[in-house]
C-alpha cells in the first residue's frame, strides 16, 4: 500500500475512533451511563430528541463528564500537534513541546500563583483566585519560551541548537525556583502544587471550555497549516530557503504557536507529559514524515490517547482518581525508552 493511501486510511480511522472515544469517556465513571442514554441526552440538546428534565444521567453528562471530555479531547490534540511541531523544527523525533521551556516555565508559574497567593496578608477576589494558577502557569510557560527564543536569536538568525540548550537552562532555573517554592510551602499548598504537577481533567466546566477552544483550535490550524514549511526543513534550512521558506519567519511562528498551544494545555489541565512526545512518533512509524498527514493525524490520536488515559485515571482506582500525568508516564516513558534503545543500536 503506498503511504499516501495508509495516511489516508490512518485518519480515516482516528476519525472514527475519536468520537468512540468521547462517547466511552462520557459513559466512563463511578456511575456508569449507558451509551443509548448519552445519545438521548446529546440529542436532546441540540433539539432533535425531548430533554428528560429528572434524569440524573443528564445532570452528570451535562455538567461533569461533557465538559470533561471535550477538555481531554482539546488538550490532547494541542498537545500532540505542537508535539508534531517541535520533531520537525529540531528535526528529532525524540523532542517534545516542553523542550523550549514552556512546561517548567508553566510549572514555576503555577507554583508562584499556589504559594505566593495563599501568603498574600489580603484575600484575593474568588474570580482572581479561582484562574490565578491558570493565568500565571500559561504566563510563566509563554514568558520562558520567550526568553528561550531571544537567548537563540540573533542578527543571523534563530539557531534551533542554541535554543534547544537556552531550554535546557530556563529549565533548570524554573527547577530551582521550584524547589524554592518547596522549601517556603506549607503542607497544604505542597499538596496543591504537587496534584498541580501530576495534571488533571478534573477541572474542566464550560466556562474554560468556552473560552480557549476557539483559540486552541485556531492554533492547532495555524500549525497544520505549516506542513509544508516543516517538510521542507526536514531536508534542511538551506534546502528550505532554496524552495521558497522564510525559514526565520517559520521557526518563529512554530516556537510562538507551541508556547501559546502547551501554555493554553497546561495552565487548564497541569502537567501531562510522553504525549506530545509519543503520538508524532507512533504516527510517523505508520504513515511516514510528511507533516500535511502527520499533524492533523496526530491531533486526532493524541485527542483519543488522552481520553483514554483519563479513563483509566478514573477507574483503576476507583472510587478515587488517579492523577492523569501518572498514566500517561505509565504509558509513555516504556515506549520512550523503547526509543531511546532503538536509537543506540542504529548509532551501534
Amino acid at each position: 500500500m503506498k503511504r499516501k493511501d495508509k495516511a489516508r486510511l490512518l485518519l480515516w480511522g482516528l476519525g472514527i475512533l475519536l468520537p468512540v472515544m468521547m462517547l466511552f469517556s462520557i459513559a466512563t465513571g463511578p456511575v456508569t451511563i449507558p451509551v443509548s442514554e448519552i445519545v438521548q441526552v446529546l440529542l436532546a440538546n441540540v433539539g432533535l430528541a425531548e430533554p428528560d428534565p429528572g434524569s440524573r444521567s443528564a445532570l452528570i453528562i451535562e455538567a461533569i463528564r461533557l465538559p470533561r471530555t471535550l477538555l481531554g479531547v482539546l488538550v490532547g490534540s494541542t498537545l500532540a500537534v505542537c508535539g508534531a511541531a517541535m520533531q520537525g523544527l529540531f528535526r528529532n523525533p525524540l523532542a517534545d513541546p516542553g523542550i523550549i521551556g514552556v512546561a517548567s516555565g508553566a510549572a514555576l508559574g503555577a507554583g508562584i500563583a499556589i504559594v505566593l497567593g495563599g501568603m498574600l496578608p489580603f484575600t484575593l477576589p474568588d474570580v482572581l483566585k479561582a484562574y490565578s494558577v491558570s493565568v500565571l502557569a500559561f504566563v510563566g510557560g509563554f514568558g520562558a519560551t520567550l526568553l528561550v527564543y531571544r537567548i537563540g536569536t540573533t542578527a543571523n538568525g534563530t539557531s534551533v541548537a542554541t535554543m534547544l540548550l537556552a531550554g535546557i537552562a530556563i529549565g533548570a532555573l524554573s527547577g530551582a525556583g521550584m524547589g524554592t517554592l518547596n522549601y517556603i510551602a506549607d503542607d497544604a499548598m505542597l499538596r496543591n502544587m504537587t496534584f498541580w504537577s501530576m495534571g488533571s481533567l478534573g477541572g474542566a466546566n464550560w466556562q474554560n471550555i468556552l473560552l480557549t477552544a476557539p483559540f486552541m483550535i485556531l492554533l492547532q490550524l495555524l500549525l497544520i497549516g505549516r506542513s509544508r514549511g516543516l517538510n521542507a526543513l526536514l531536508l534542511g534550512e538551506s534546502e528550505a530557503r532554496h524552495l521558497g521558506q522564510n525559514v526565520n519567519m517559520l521557526k518563529l511562528q512554530l516556537i510562538l504557536l507551541t508556547a501559546l498551544g502547551v501554555g493554553l494545555a497546561v495552565s487548564l489541565a497541569g502537567m501531562i507529559g510522553f504525549v506530545g512526545l509519543v503520538v508524532p512518533h507512533l504516527v510517523r512509524m505508520f504513515i511516514g514524515p510528511d507533516h500535511r498527514y502527520l499533524m492533523p493525524a496526530s491531533c486526532l490520536l493524541g485527542a483519543a490517547l488522552l481520553l483514554g488515559a483519563d479513563m483509566i485515571a478514573r477507574v483503576i482506582v476507583a472510587p478515587a482518581e488517579l492523577p492523569i500525568g501518572i498514566v500517561t508516564a505509565l504509558l509513555g516513558a516504556p515506549f520512550f525508552i523503547s526509543l531511546l534503545l532503538q536509537q543506540r543500536n542504529r548509532i551501534g
